[in-house]
């Protein structure tokens, strides 16, 4: 996959439709600006602020926008909590959509056909190649992103993190966890 596409773009640079500088600006916006780190401070904001967590579940769309994170296939969104017995897991069973402007560029496995079929069949056995095992009494639903509708999963709050900062919280935030396919980080496990 990594040589057909630096291929197409060789040959779109040659034809001068793409520009390298633009492209890797373009890139470099989605992977430092505008990216799984913008979904944790929602995440973050979301934990520590019970008002705004119940403005995020009724319009996460001007919640999220509230926090300056807008833009193309973020415009209808839809928080959906993590608790003790319900966990969501998105996935967009007929392309890719996904909520940009919070989570960044998509990645690899969450456009696979793979993917987008077992996490509606076989949730439970999806989460657990990701390494979650969740209990029989948690109730898995999955939720279908569409080009309307996009979802963001508010993971569970770690246990022990009473009375940190936002900025704290929101290193404990996965992309995955907000994808649904991931956990929260425990305290001491934060990179």
């Amino acid at each position: 996959m990594d040589l057909r596409v630096r291929a197409l773009e060789s040959v779109l640079t040659q034809k001068g439709y793409v520009d390298p500088a633009a492209l890797d600006a373009l890139i470099d916006t989605y992977q430092t600006k505008i990216g799984p780190r913008n979904g944790a401070r929602v995440v973050a904001k979301a934990w520590s602020d019970p008002q705004f967590a119940d403005w995020l579940a009724s319009d996460a769309t001007a919640a999220i926008a509230s926090l300056g994170f807008t833009g193309r296939q973020g415009e209808h969104m839809v928080a959906v909590f993590n608790d003790a017995d319900q966990h969501h897991m998105v996935v967009c069973t007929l392309c890719s959509c996904y909520p940009w402007p919070v989570l960044g560029l998509p990645p690899t496995w969450y456009k696979s056909a793979p993917y987008r079929s077992r996490a509606v069949r076989d949730p439970r056995g999806v989460l657990a190649e990701f390494g979650v095992t969740l209990p029989d009494t948690t109730a898995i639903r999955v939720w279908d992103s569409t080009a309307e509708l996009r979802y963001l999963v508010i993971p569970r709050r770690p246990a022990g993190t009473d009375g940190w900062s936002e900025d704290k919280l929101a290193d404990l935030v996965t992309r995955d966890s907000m994808i649904g396919t991931g956990l929260a980080r425990q305290p001491g496990s934060a990179s």
